[in-house]
């Protein structure tokens, strides 16, 4: 392939030397992050003619524009950076885990005298134990719903001091031990958390084994209702623990990674061993993986699960070799602290059995997963056969906006476009327009604003077309199939005033659904329609208007939370837009402002002494 002058000089200048490289395209974006031992001869084997054969790469080196490398230390560290500047950009063509969200975790407060239990997605260095990660936050409180019958943990914020004169209800239900009222210490409080920690972990065999001793010595102390209640709980356990199998005969600690694959994706299965038990099991898709090598995607899957996992066995078994297995192991010693890790690619017994039976809960899963996607996609098809029917539309409607207003007695009024393309939201289209034309609470006016302003976008776009050097705003720059506006015949009304402007009565479906009675309102028709209440099509428009409610308030509410912010400095003498905005840009928010001295306020640029004191007095 032909290269730029600024990619052949990039390449001409690349040091032998151990780092991360970043190829970004025309417009700056990072599309690809990888790591070599060598930078030279790895980032210049991109654009040799063998690579090419590959589409993959083939592609990238279509569109690098740029290149851009950092040199470390060590391969090791070449590793951590890489997985941290990928979890940063997430670039077009890594293989990468398929979510953007953070998964769950099972959070153990241990820092805290009497310990919580809570689901968070997010491990901070606190003092905490962490548990997971797991794929389903539902399934996640579900767990914790068991748990809580057999280990009865607090989950309110009463200051425990054991002097409350009575406890909450949860404690007449036995789901809370009452520490509050002095039912139980704090040393017999943390170690049932202990033991909570220790089942997550998978052990249970000291936990049943202190419990039978200590139901035994109430028994013979005749404290009988403390026996009772140490029965149950034991019986709990049981019950859970009779349900994970036993797998292995060596008792060790370990997981069990294997992965199924489509075109496209990668399903990866992971079955957590602990003490020779099956306790549980997820599944993480990856996606990009489309022509990389098994190795390959196997090795990203290993660096970006356990990058995020609450602990590391001293075993991983994958089913066969993975690229720069040294330092991924040398990485995972490192993450787990306490003794090595060793990575097998068992050939025969029981652990090789474990891989097969993990990579058959793969395909099973991904399997699964591919009907569900093809049963969606087939319901979407379906609802916007429907509203191409009872709208009569030429065709269905691919790309469908939707238009609400949102404001409280006429102050910090927003309007929202949300966007939905074949039945399915796209995030990046989605805009807010901050009403600026319209007086007092008029949603009728404000929704002919909204709609001006987006069309005037797409009218100028097509008139002039996008701005040298910047690529065309997609949102305004293509006209919808559909357009709904959320309310009655009034918006509509309005949204009819708008199209007529534009030359656009005719061209695009216009229709207005109004929530009380899910009535949708139609151009020059005096009935309204009603959508059968099991119609998909009316499940999808009823999804599509309340995206726009929900857009329209959480902007409304920003926006009003930064004018109340703004008006409380706007009411000082001698504060304007600028001197509020050095304010809070020194201080970072009007509580910074309150409590900053009459020094620091005066070495902001503009605020005098004088002004410092009537800012003090004001917000004091």
């Amino acid at each position: 392939m032909v290269l730029s002058e600024k990619i052949q000089a990039q390449l001409d200048t690349l040091p032998n030397k151990t780092g991360c490289y970043l190829m970004k395209d025309q417009g700056g974006k990072v599309i690809y992050i990888g790591k070599a031992v060598n930078l030279r001869s790895r980032v210049r084997s991109y654009f040799h003619s063998a690579a090419q054969i590959d589409p993959k790469t083939f592609h990238l080196a279509q569109h690098i524009a740029d290149i851009e490398w950092i040199v470390v230390a060590s391969e090791l560290e070449a590793l951590i950076l890489e997985m941290n500047l990928i979890k940063k950009h997430r670039p077009h063509y890594n293989v990468r885990l398929k979510d953007d969200k953070r998964y769950p975790y099972v959070k153990v407060h241990w820092a805290d005298p009497f310990p919580k239990v809570t689901v968070t997605r997010r491990m901070e260095d606190d003092g905490s134990r962490y548990f997971g990660p797991y794929t389903s936050v539902w399934a996640v409180h579900k767990t914790l719903d068991v748990l809580r019958r057999i280990f009865p943990y607090l989950t309110c914020d009463r200051v425990i001091t054991g002097q409350d004169e009575r406890a909450c209800l949860y404690f007449d239900i036995k789901l809370c031990t009452a520490p509050c009222i002095g039912k139980v210490d704090q040393t017999n409080y943390r170690q049932m958390i202990a033991d909570l920690c220790d089942f997550l972990n998978g052990r249970t065999e000291s936990i049943v084994s202190r419990l039978n001793i200590e139901m035994v010595q109430a028994s013979a102390d005749l404290r009988f209702e403390k026996a009772a209640a140490i029965r149950d709980q034991l019986e709990a356990i049981e019950s859970i623990v009779e349900r994970q199998r036993v797998v292995s005969t060596d008792y060790a600690d370990s997981d069990v990674i294997a992965m199924a694959r489509s075109e496209r994706e990668a399903c990866v299965q992971v079955f957590f061993i602990r003490s020779g038990k099956l306790i549980g099991r997820e599944y993480f898709m990856m996606e990009n993986t489309a022509d990389t090598p098994d190795a390959d995607v196997m090795a990203e899957f290993i660096k970006q699960y356990y990058d995020q996992a609450a602990n590391v066995p001293p075993e991983v078994l994958l089913p066969h070799e993975v690229e720069e297995a040294q330092v991924i192991r040398q990485w995972l010693s490192k993450r787990r602290g306490d003794g090595g890790v060793e990575i097998k690619i068992p050939h025969r017994g029981q652990k090789r059995d474990l891989i097969k039976m993990a990579a058959e809960n793969a395909a099973e899963t991904l399997a699964a997963l591919q009907a569900q996607w093809k049963a969606d996609a087939h319901r979407q098809t379906e609802a916007l056969a429907e509203i191409q029917e009872a709208l009569k539309l030429p065709r269905a409607p691919e790309r469908i906006e939707c238009y609400d207003i949102s404001n409280t007695q006429g102050t910090a009024a927003v309007g929202s476009m949300v966007v939905f393309e074949r039945g399915v939201p796209n995030n990046k289209l989605y805009r807010r327009f901050n009403i600026k034309t319209v007086v007092g609470p008029d949603d009728f006016a404000s929704m002919q604003e909204v709609l001006t302003r987006r069309f005037k976008r797409w009218q100028v776009a097509g008139e002039d077309g996008p701005i040298p050097g910047k690529k065309p705003d997609a949102a305004f720059s293509n006209l919808p199939d559909l357009v709904i506006v959320d309310g009655g015949r009034g918006q509509l009304s309005r949204a009819e005033v708008v199209f007529k402007e534009f030359d656009l009565t005719g061209k695009i479906p216009l229709a207005a659904l109004a929530k009380q009675s899910e009535e949708l309102f139609l151009p020059g028709q005096d009935r309204g329609i009603l959508l059968p209440r099991s119609s998909q099509g009316l499940f999808l428009l009823q999804r599509i208007r309340d995206e726009a409610h929900r857009f329209a308030i959480t902007a409304h509410r920003a926006r009003r939370t930064r004018s109340g912010i703004a008006s409380q400095l706007d009411e000082i003498p001698g504060i304007g837009p600028r001197r509020r905005r050095a304010l809070l840009g020194t201080f970072g928010s009007i509580d910074g402002v309150r409590k900053a001295t009459i020094e620091q306020l005066t070495a902001v640029r503009g605020i005098t002494p004088p002004l410092a004191e009537s800012i003090k007095t004001h917000l004091e």
